[in-house]
């Protein structure tokens, strides 16, 4: 049960605390592929405006990328070609909305090389349901273990959804408080489901609700 402090979107990398675990209240910068935390990315947006600046990029200081002559996309290739995994994880992404999931899951086999944890758990799906790559179970729970370890809750939460379906509640109830405290609301159901049925103990349940709590207000 190998875990990191904190998810696996790290810190912000300009006031250094862990970015929260809802999308919402983060943002990636689409000239360095830094995630940055909306507290600091406010704060510099607010200070542009006072001081009638051009918005730069908070950690780069980059000008704004113009959409309309797909700087973005640019600056997201030079950003695959400089081996960032940040990146090659977006274009895989973008592949993928675009149903190319062969080149999906090389960006993503790269990226996750590289320690992208979200490419990890990409490619578990990818294996497990062979989708873009020939299906090879063993290869989707082994990339599973990897985002899980790396601190995703969602992987950490299907691995403890596997150990349940093969009757070792002990070991899932592990894995759903661990994912729980990263701010899994799936695996806090599983727990309160765990608790009603006497798997879950009450103090294991207490310390669940208060680290998903921590986590969802970060």
């Amino acid at each position: 049960f190998k875990q990191n402090e904190s998810s696996h979107f790290g810190d912000c990398p300009i006031c250094f605390l862990p970015l929260p675990v809802a999308g919402d209240k983060s943002t990636i910068m689409e000239c360095c592929s830094k995630i940055i935390c909306t507290g600091c990315d406010y704060a510099n947006r607010k200070r542009d405006v006072l001081e009638s600046l051009e918005w730069k990029c908070p950690f780069c200081r980059s000008p704004t990328p113009n959409l309309e002559d797909d700087e973005t996309e640019k600056n997201l290739m030079k950003r695959v070609e400089a081996n960032d995994p940040v990146a090659m994880y977006q274009m895989g992404s973008c592949c993928s909305d675009k149903g190319d999931y062969k080149t999906a899951s090389v960006y993503w086999t790269k990226a996750a090389a590289l320690g992208e944890v979200g490419a990890h758990y990409q490619l578990s799906v990818m294996y497990t349901e062979g989708v873009g790559v020939e299906k090879d179970k063993k290869k989707g729970v082994y990339h599973l273990e990897q985002a899980a370890i790396g601190g995703d809750p969602d992987a950490r939460h299907n691995l403890g959804v596997i150990e349940n379906d093969n009757g070792r509640y002990e070991r899932a109830a592990k894995h759903f408080i661990i994912a729980a405290k990263l701010g899994c609301d799936n695996s806090l159901d599983a727990l309160k489901g765990g608790f009603k049925g006497g798997i879950v103990t009450k103090d294991d349940l207490t310390a669940a609700l208060r680290g998903h709590q921590a986590a969802v207000d970060a």
